[in-house]
């Protein structure tokens, strides 16, 4: 794991992504899935969640990225694993 919170890298990661939503954070504003629909959901009552088992293919490290840093709450980690 690289760390807690939103990993911002202006790069490209060279390991496995993978993005989780704390929900106590997560307000429902809905940013990560309008950025990022196919990395981010939507559950019944308008929260995030994660698509999946959370582990992002490479062709969507940007969009994970961008979900996370759009988020108001911060309630978005993408982690990096070795």
């Amino acid at each position: 794991m690289v760390g807690t919170g939103p990993v911002r890298n202006s790069g490209r990661w060279r390991g496995q992504v993978k993005v989780q939503i704390d929900a106590a954070r997560c307000q429902g504003h809905g940013r990560c899935y309008d950025l990022a629909p196919e990395v981010f959901g939507e559950d019944d009552e308008g929260y995030g969640h994660v698509l999946g088992d959370g582990l992002v293919p490479a062709a969507l490290h940007a969009q994970a990225r961008l979900g996370a840093m759009n988020c108001p709450e911060s309630a978005i980690d993408v982690v990096e694993e070795a």
